[in-house]
């Protein structure tokens, strides 16, 4: 049904830790992923650390889940102020959606109370209005849960998404 399925993921790890098993299962069943992560947080990584850390890590567990090196954008927006380039966020979705031109998307939800995850959402959906959207959950950013859909896992994809 799907064959190129686009994950917009506000940090990092958000995309492994809302939809990582689906990543999975999505890749074993030969779909071609694209993971597009629109900040590094340098600003949050704890002192002692390297300032690319979260980048590292990114990339090995988009190796660990199957998605292409190719097929991970990082953006270098800055943690917590997506808000202030709302247009330039909309501005490099919409030439996502013109360069990848993925069937399925997958988005933060609406309803995340976070200020980053939440112009994902909100200019993903403006993005892809056409498209058919999902949104992923994180229960420590939301008040309440409205899932309607969900996607089948076998352990073996939940194990994937636990070592990313």
């Amino acid at each position: 049904m799907f064959s190129r399925v686009l994950i917009l993921a506000p940090h990092t790890d958000d995309g492994e830790l809302g939809c990582g098993g689906t990543i999975a299962r999505f890749i074993e069943e030969g779909k071609e992923v694209y993971y597009a992560a629109f900040s590094v947080a340098e600003k949050s990584v704890p002192e002692g650390f390297p300032k690319n850390i979260l980048e590292i890590e990114v990339r090995k567990a988009m190796k660990i889940l199957g998605v292409s090196e190719s097929n991970l954008l990082i953006y270098k927006y800055e943690v917590r102020t997506f808000s202030y380039h709302r247009q330039e966020i909309l501005e490099d979705i919409i030439s996502l959606r013109k360069e990848l031109q993925p069937d399925l998307v997958f988005i933060p939800s609406p309803n995340d109370l976070h200020q980053d995850h939440k112009v994902i959402a909100e200019e993903g959906i403006r993005a892809f209005k056409k498209s058919t959207i999902l949104g992923y959950e994180m229960p420590w950013n939301n008040i309440s849960f409205n899932t309607i859909s969900f996607i089948p896992l076998e352990e073996r994809h939940i194990k994937k998404k636990i070592d990313a």
